[in-house]
């Protein structure tokens, strides 16, 4: 079994910047693709980045393409989502999330085996 930690989430002004990171532990070698995903209340959960097992693809949903890079480090088994010129519609729960079966990341299919408990970003207007 896999778990994840995030951090990093909180309460900014819109423009500002946060990152997120997502720590893996337990079976970490089953790990390949990972991601974060966002919901906000009312709305269901979108893929917002994610990142092959080596780095090498990454997607982002349109609406952050510019704004978010997702990067990974193995050998410390984390994630990260660099959020810049944050807006008030990115407010939501980010969850990370873990897929020991795709290893590339064309697209953030929301069927990840593995999730985070999610972390709070709320960006004032």
């Amino acid at each position: 079994h896999v778990q994840l930690m995030e951090s990093g989430g909180g309460l900014v002004q819109a423009g500002s910047s946060l990152r997120l990171s997502c720590t893996a532990s337990g079976n970490i070698f089953s790990i390949n693709a990972m991601g974060w995903f966002r919901q906000a209340p009312g709305k269901e959960r979108e893929g917002v980045s994610c990142i092959s097992n080596r780095g090498a693809s990454t997607y982002y949903a349109d609406s952050v393409k510019g704004r978010f890079t997702i990067s990974r480090d193995n050998a410390k088994n984390t994630v990260y989502l660099q959020m810049n010129s944050l807006k008030p519609e990115d407010t939501a729960v980010y969850y990370c999330a873990a897929e020991p079966w795709v290893t590339t990341a064309s697209s953030c299919p929301p069927g990840y085996d593995y999730w985070g408990q999610g972390t709070q970003v709320t960006v004032s207007s």
